[in-house]
Protein backbone atom coordinates (compact mmCIF):
# COMPACT_ATOMS: atom_id res chain seq x y z
CA UNK A 1 0.00 0.00 0.00
CA UNK A 2 1.25 3.47 -0.92
CA UNK A 3 1.35 6.38 1.51
CA UNK A 4 -0.84 8.25 -0.97
CA UNK A 5 -3.66 5.81 -0.15
CA UNK A 6 -3.69 7.06 3.45
CA UNK A 7 -3.54 10.80 2.83
CA UNK A 8 -6.71 12.89 2.95
CA UNK A 9 -7.70 16.54 3.02
CA UNK A 10 -9.00 18.05 6.25
CA UNK A 11 -12.00 19.28 4.24
CA UNK A 12 -13.46 15.86 3.42
CA UNK A 13 -16.59 14.74 5.26
CA UNK A 14 -16.97 12.11 7.95
CA UNK A 15 -18.77 9.81 5.53
CA UNK A 16 -15.98 10.07 2.95
CA UNK A 17 -13.38 9.42 5.65
CA UNK A 18 -15.25 6.30 6.78
CA UNK A 19 -15.29 5.02 3.21
CA UNK A 20 -11.56 5.64 2.95
CA UNK A 21 -10.93 3.83 6.25
CA UNK A 22 -12.94 0.87 4.97
CA UNK A 23 -11.06 0.81 1.67
CA UNK A 24 -7.62 0.82 3.26
CA UNK A 25 -8.43 -1.34 6.28
CA UNK A 26 -5.66 0.41 8.25
CA UNK A 27 -7.82 2.37 10.74
CA UNK A 28 -5.75 5.51 10.28
CA UNK A 29 -5.51 8.37 7.79
CA UNK A 30 -3.17 11.36 7.54
CA UNK A 31 -3.84 15.01 6.79
CA UNK A 32 -0.59 15.82 5.05
CA UNK A 33 -0.59 18.57 2.43
CA UNK A 34 2.50 18.12 0.30
CA UNK A 35 3.19 14.98 2.41
CA UNK A 36 4.03 17.17 5.43
CA UNK A 37 2.11 15.68 8.34
CA UNK A 38 -0.38 18.08 9.87
CA UNK A 39 -2.85 15.79 11.68
CA UNK A 40 -3.86 12.17 12.17
CA UNK A 41 -7.37 10.76 11.90
CA UNK A 42 -8.19 7.32 13.29
CA UNK A 43 -11.38 5.28 13.24
CA UNK A 44 -11.62 6.01 16.99
CA UNK A 45 -11.64 9.77 16.30
CA UNK A 46 -14.52 9.31 13.88
CA UNK A 47 -16.37 7.04 16.30
CA UNK A 48 -16.12 9.55 19.15
CA UNK A 49 -17.47 12.26 16.85
CA UNK A 50 -20.49 10.11 15.90
CA UNK A 51 -21.17 9.10 19.51
CA UNK A 52 -21.36 12.75 20.49
CA UNK A 53 -24.11 13.31 17.92
CA UNK A 54 -21.69 14.69 15.39
CA UNK A 55 -22.82 15.45 11.86
CA UNK A 56 -21.89 12.93 9.20
CA UNK A 57 -21.22 15.80 6.82
CA UNK A 58 -18.80 17.55 9.22
CA UNK A 59 -15.26 18.15 8.01
CA UNK A 60 -12.69 15.74 9.45
CA UNK A 61 -10.45 18.64 10.39
CA UNK A 62 -12.85 19.23 13.29
CA UNK A 63 -12.06 15.88 14.91
CA UNK A 64 -8.54 15.01 13.73
CA UNK A 65 -5.66 14.83 16.18
CA UNK A 66 -3.19 17.68 15.66
CA UNK A 67 -1.07 16.54 18.64
CA UNK A 68 -0.13 13.21 17.10
CA UNK A 69 2.67 10.79 17.96
CA UNK A 70 5.34 10.30 15.32
CA UNK A 71 8.95 9.15 15.07
CA UNK A 72 11.96 10.35 13.13
CA UNK A 73 12.76 7.97 10.29
CA UNK A 74 16.26 7.46 11.73
CA UNK A 75 14.72 5.78 14.80
CA UNK A 76 12.68 3.21 12.88
CA UNK A 77 13.94 0.39 15.11
CA UNK A 78 12.23 2.01 18.10
CA UNK A 79 8.83 2.07 16.38
CA UNK A 80 7.36 -1.04 17.95
CA UNK A 81 8.38 0.05 21.45
CA UNK A 82 6.80 3.49 20.91
CA UNK A 83 3.54 1.94 19.69
CA UNK A 84 3.28 -0.46 22.61
CA UNK A 85 4.11 2.30 25.13
CA UNK A 86 1.42 4.59 23.71
CA UNK A 87 -1.15 1.86 22.92
CA UNK A 88 -1.33 2.79 19.25
CA UNK A 89 -1.33 0.48 16.25
CA UNK A 90 0.29 2.71 13.62
CA UNK A 91 3.16 5.17 13.68
CA UNK A 92 4.15 7.67 10.96
CA UNK A 93 7.89 8.01 10.34
CA UNK A 94 8.94 11.55 9.40
CA UNK A 95 12.04 13.20 8.05
CA UNK A 96 13.58 16.29 9.63
CA UNK A 97 11.06 18.52 7.83
CA UNK A 98 8.01 16.58 9.03
CA UNK A 99 7.37 14.83 5.73
CA UNK A 100 5.92 11.31 5.91
CA UNK A 101 8.49 8.80 4.69
CA UNK A 102 6.83 5.62 5.90
CA UNK A 103 4.18 4.23 8.24
CA UNK A 104 4.82 1.31 10.59
CA UNK A 105 1.95 -0.91 11.72
CA UNK A 106 2.27 -3.02 14.83
CA UNK A 107 2.36 -6.80 14.48
CA UNK A 108 -1.25 -7.97 14.55
CA UNK A 109 -0.31 -10.81 16.91
CA UNK A 110 0.36 -8.31 19.71
CA UNK A 111 -2.29 -6.44 21.65
CA UNK A 112 -0.67 -2.97 21.69
CA UNK A 113 -0.03 -2.87 25.41
CA UNK A 114 -3.65 -3.71 26.33
CA UNK A 115 -4.45 -6.69 28.52
CA UNK A 116 -6.28 -9.41 26.66
CA UNK A 117 -9.94 -9.83 27.48
CA UNK A 118 -11.16 -12.49 29.87
CA UNK A 119 -14.92 -12.05 29.57
CA UNK A 120 -17.56 -14.70 28.87
CA UNK A 121 -19.38 -14.75 25.55
CA UNK A 122 -23.03 -15.75 25.31
CA UNK A 123 -24.21 -16.84 21.86
CA UNK A 124 -27.94 -17.01 21.11
CA UNK A 125 -27.96 -20.24 19.12
CA UNK A 126 -31.50 -21.52 19.56
CA UNK A 127 -33.55 -19.85 16.81
CA UNK A 128 -35.38 -21.58 13.99
CA UNK A 129 -33.57 -19.66 11.27
CA UNK A 130 -36.69 -19.52 9.11
CA UNK A 131 -35.20 -16.83 6.84
CA UNK A 132 -32.50 -19.32 5.82
CA UNK A 133 -34.88 -22.10 4.82
CA UNK A 134 -34.25 -24.66 3.26
CA UNK A 135 -30.72 -24.73 4.79
CA UNK A 136 -32.17 -24.74 8.29
CA UNK A 137 -34.49 -27.62 7.47
CA UNK A 138 -31.34 -29.75 7.58
CA UNK A 139 -28.91 -27.82 9.82
CA UNK A 140 -29.36 -25.47 12.76
CA UNK A 141 -28.33 -21.95 11.78
CA UNK A 142 -25.10 -21.91 13.86
CA UNK A 143 -23.75 -24.88 11.87
CA UNK A 144 -24.39 -23.50 8.39
CA UNK A 145 -20.97 -23.44 6.70
CA UNK A 146 -19.32 -20.21 5.64
CA UNK A 147 -16.19 -21.24 3.80
CA UNK A 148 -14.51 -24.18 5.47
CA UNK A 149 -16.29 -24.02 8.82
CA UNK A 150 -19.68 -23.12 10.31
CA UNK A 151 -20.61 -19.55 11.15
CA UNK A 152 -20.46 -20.15 14.90
CA UNK A 153 -16.78 -21.11 14.65
CA UNK A 154 -16.02 -17.86 12.82
CA UNK A 155 -17.76 -15.97 15.62
CA UNK A 156 -15.79 -17.83 18.28
CA UNK A 157 -12.52 -17.22 16.40
CA UNK A 158 -13.14 -13.46 16.47
CA UNK A 159 -13.53 -13.57 20.26
CA UNK A 160 -10.65 -15.94 21.00
CA UNK A 161 -8.36 -13.54 19.10
CA UNK A 162 -9.00 -11.09 21.96
CA UNK A 163 -8.45 -13.65 24.72
CA UNK A 164 -12.03 -14.80 25.37
CA UNK A 165 -12.25 -18.56 26.01
CA UNK A 166 -15.53 -19.07 27.91
CA UNK A 167 -18.50 -19.54 25.57
CA UNK A 168 -22.05 -20.21 26.69
CA UNK A 169 -24.50 -21.26 23.99
CA UNK A 170 -28.24 -20.90 24.52
CA UNK A 171 -29.70 -23.67 22.38
CA UNK A 172 -33.12 -24.96 21.40
CA UNK A 173 -33.80 -25.84 17.73
CA UNK A 174 -31.77 -28.91 16.68
CA UNK A 175 -29.77 -28.49 19.89
CA UNK A 176 -28.42 -32.05 19.88
CA UNK A 177 -26.64 -31.43 16.58
CA UNK A 178 -24.97 -28.31 17.99
CA UNK A 179 -23.94 -30.09 21.19
CA UNK A 180 -22.60 -33.07 19.26
CA UNK A 181 -20.56 -30.84 16.97
CA UNK A 182 -18.69 -29.20 19.85
CA UNK A 183 -18.43 -32.34 21.97
CA UNK A 184 -16.56 -34.03 19.11
CA UNK A 185 -14.00 -31.19 18.84
CA UNK A 186 -11.28 -32.68 21.02
CA UNK A 187 -8.63 -30.12 20.03
CA UNK A 188 -10.50 -26.88 20.79
CA UNK A 189 -8.75 -24.46 23.14
CA UNK A 190 -11.82 -22.86 24.66
CA UNK A 191 -14.71 -23.96 26.88
CA UNK A 192 -18.25 -24.39 25.59
CA UNK A 193 -21.24 -24.99 27.85
CA UNK A 194 -24.91 -25.13 26.93
CA UNK A 195 -28.08 -23.66 28.37
CA UNK A 196 -31.08 -25.52 26.96
CA UNK A 197 -34.41 -23.80 26.39
CA UNK A 198 -37.50 -25.94 26.87
CA UNK A 199 -39.60 -23.37 25.00
CA UNK A 200 -38.55 -20.46 22.79
CA UNK A 201 -37.70 -17.52 25.04
CA UNK A 202 -36.89 -14.88 22.44
CA UNK A 203 -33.59 -13.07 21.95
CA UNK A 204 -33.36 -12.12 25.63
CA UNK A 205 -35.36 -14.52 27.77
CA UNK A 206 -32.88 -17.37 27.43
CA UNK A 207 -30.38 -15.38 29.49
CA UNK A 208 -32.42 -16.28 32.59
CA UNK A 209 -31.01 -19.81 32.24
CA UNK A 210 -27.57 -18.41 33.10
CA UNK A 211 -28.42 -17.09 36.56
CA UNK A 212 -25.57 -17.74 38.98
CA UNK A 213 -23.18 -18.57 36.14
CA UNK A 214 -21.94 -15.11 35.12
CA UNK A 215 -20.76 -12.40 37.50
CA UNK A 216 -18.87 -10.08 35.12
CA UNK A 217 -19.83 -8.06 32.07
CA UNK A 218 -20.28 -10.39 29.11
CA UNK A 219 -20.58 -10.24 25.35
CA UNK A 220 -23.92 -11.25 23.90
CA UNK A 221 -24.19 -12.02 20.21
CA UNK A 222 -26.57 -13.54 17.74
CA UNK A 223 -25.26 -16.63 15.97
CA UNK A 224 -25.48 -15.15 12.49
CA UNK A 225 -23.31 -12.02 12.70
CA UNK A 226 -19.60 -11.28 12.52
CA UNK A 227 -18.24 -7.99 13.82
CA UNK A 228 -14.74 -6.96 12.83
CA UNK A 229 -13.82 -4.41 15.47
CA UNK A 230 -11.50 -3.85 18.41
CA UNK A 231 -13.32 -5.75 21.17
CA UNK A 232 -10.95 -4.28 23.75
CA UNK A 233 -12.12 -0.82 22.76
CA UNK A 234 -15.77 -1.85 23.11
CA UNK A 235 -15.09 -2.94 26.70
CA UNK A 236 -13.22 0.29 27.50
CA UNK A 237 -16.06 2.35 26.02
CA UNK A 238 -18.65 0.39 28.04
CA UNK A 239 -16.82 0.86 31.34
CA UNK A 240 -15.81 4.46 30.76
CA UNK A 241 -19.41 5.50 30.06
CA UNK A 242 -20.94 3.47 32.90
CA UNK A 243 -23.31 1.65 30.56
CA UNK A 244 -25.44 -1.22 31.74
CA UNK A 245 -25.71 -2.30 28.09
CA UNK A 246 -23.65 -1.25 25.09
CA UNK A 247 -25.12 -1.94 21.66
CA UNK A 248 -22.77 -2.40 18.73
CA UNK A 249 -24.39 -0.55 15.84
CA UNK A 250 -23.34 -0.24 12.21
CA UNK A 251 -23.60 2.99 10.28
CA UNK A 252 -25.62 2.05 7.19
CA UNK A 253 -25.78 4.00 3.95
CA UNK A 254 -28.90 3.33 1.88
CA UNK A 255 -29.49 5.01 -1.47
CA UNK A 256 -33.14 5.27 -2.47
CA UNK A 257 -33.22 4.45 -6.21
CA UNK A 258 -35.90 7.04 -7.00
CA UNK A 259 -36.43 10.75 -7.03
CA UNK A 260 -37.99 11.78 -3.71
CA UNK A 261 -40.49 14.63 -3.44
CA UNK A 262 -41.39 16.75 -0.44
CA UNK A 263 -44.64 18.71 -0.54
CA UNK A 264 -45.89 22.03 0.69
CA UNK A 265 -49.18 22.25 2.59
CA UNK A 266 -51.05 23.32 -0.54
CA UNK A 267 -49.91 20.26 -2.47
CA UNK A 268 -47.17 21.97 -4.46
CA UNK A 269 -43.76 20.41 -4.79
CA UNK A 270 -41.36 21.84 -2.23
CA UNK A 271 -38.21 19.95 -3.21
CA UNK A 272 -37.05 17.12 -5.48
CA UNK A 273 -34.04 15.05 -4.45
CA UNK A 274 -32.72 12.50 -6.93
CA UNK A 275 -31.68 9.18 -5.37
CA UNK A 276 -31.07 10.51 -1.85
CA UNK A 277 -28.82 8.65 0.55
CA UNK A 278 -30.02 7.86 4.06
CA UNK A 279 -27.53 7.33 6.86
CA UNK A 280 -28.55 5.64 10.08
CA UNK A 281 -27.27 3.40 12.86
CA UNK A 282 -28.68 -0.13 12.95
CA UNK A 283 -28.45 -2.86 15.58
CA UNK A 284 -25.92 -5.54 14.59
CA UNK A 285 -27.06 -8.07 17.19
CA UNK A 286 -23.92 -7.83 19.33
CA UNK A 287 -23.86 -6.30 22.83
CA UNK A 288 -21.76 -5.90 25.96
CA UNK A 289 -23.98 -6.47 29.00
CA UNK A 290 -23.61 -6.17 32.76
CA UNK A 291 -24.35 -9.39 34.65
CA UNK A 292 -27.15 -7.78 36.72
CA UNK A 293 -29.31 -7.96 33.59
CA UNK A 294 -29.29 -11.74 33.92
CA UNK A 295 -30.03 -11.68 37.64
CA UNK A 296 -33.04 -9.39 37.19
CA UNK A 297 -34.74 -11.38 34.43
CA UNK A 298 -37.93 -13.28 35.17
CA UNK A 299 -37.34 -17.03 34.89
CA UNK A 300 -38.41 -18.72 31.64
CA UNK A 301 -40.29 -15.70 30.34
CA UNK A 302 -40.04 -14.97 26.62
CA UNK A 303 -38.70 -11.48 25.91
CA UNK A 304 -36.68 -9.84 23.16
CA UNK A 305 -33.38 -8.22 24.02
CA UNK A 306 -34.49 -4.86 22.56
CA UNK A 307 -37.33 -4.91 25.11
CA UNK A 308 -34.80 -5.49 27.88
CA UNK A 309 -32.75 -2.52 26.68
CA UNK A 310 -35.85 -0.34 26.53
CA UNK A 311 -36.80 -1.29 30.09
CA UNK A 312 -33.43 -0.22 31.49
CA UNK A 313 -33.31 2.92 29.38
CA UNK A 314 -36.71 4.02 30.67
CA UNK A 315 -35.60 3.26 34.22
CA UNK A 316 -32.75 5.76 33.85
CA UNK A 317 -29.87 3.39 33.21
CA UNK A 318 -27.31 4.14 30.51
CA UNK A 319 -27.70 2.13 27.33
CA UNK A 320 -24.94 3.21 24.97
CA UNK A 321 -24.17 2.80 21.29
CA UNK A 322 -20.75 1.77 19.99
CA UNK A 323 -20.73 2.54 16.26
CA UNK A 324 -18.79 0.53 13.69
CA UNK A 325 -18.60 0.97 9.94
CA UNK A 326 -20.98 -0.84 7.62
CA UNK A 327 -18.14 -2.98 6.27
CA UNK A 328 -17.24 -4.11 9.80
CA UNK A 329 -20.56 -5.98 10.06
CA UNK A 330 -21.30 -9.23 8.26
CA UNK A 331 -24.76 -10.74 8.62
CA UNK A 332 -26.01 -14.07 7.30
CA UNK A 333 -29.60 -13.73 8.48
CA UNK A 334 -30.97 -14.03 4.92
CA UNK A 335 -29.91 -16.08 1.91
CA UNK A 336 -28.52 -13.13 -0.05
CA UNK A 337 -26.55 -11.93 2.98
CA UNK A 338 -25.24 -15.45 3.55
CA UNK A 339 -23.79 -15.53 0.04
CA UNK A 340 -22.25 -12.08 0.55
CA UNK A 341 -20.61 -13.27 3.75
CA UNK A 342 -19.24 -16.35 2.01
CA UNK A 343 -17.71 -14.23 -0.74
CA UNK A 344 -16.09 -11.88 1.77
CA UNK A 345 -14.65 -14.71 3.85
CA UNK A 346 -13.26 -16.40 0.74
CA UNK A 347 -11.42 -13.21 -0.21
CA UNK A 348 -9.71 -12.80 3.17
Amino acid sequence: MLIDDLIISEDITVIDAMKKLNETGKKILFIAPGYKLKAVLTDSDVRRHIIHDGSLTAKVGEMANYNFISLNIAKRLDANEVMVKNSISALPLLDSEGVICDVVFIDESTVTGVKKLDLPVVIMAGGLGTRLYPYTKILPKPLIPVGDKPIIEHIIDHFTAFGCDDFKLIVNHKKNMIKAYFNEMADRKYDVTFAEEETFLGTGGGLSLLKGKIDTPFFLTNCDVLIEADYNDIVKFHRKNGNIITVVCALKHVTIPYGVFTMKENGEIDEIVEKPTMNFLTNTGMYLVDSRVIDELEDNKAIGFPDIMDKYRKAGFKVGVYPVSEDSWMDMGQLEELENMRRRMENK
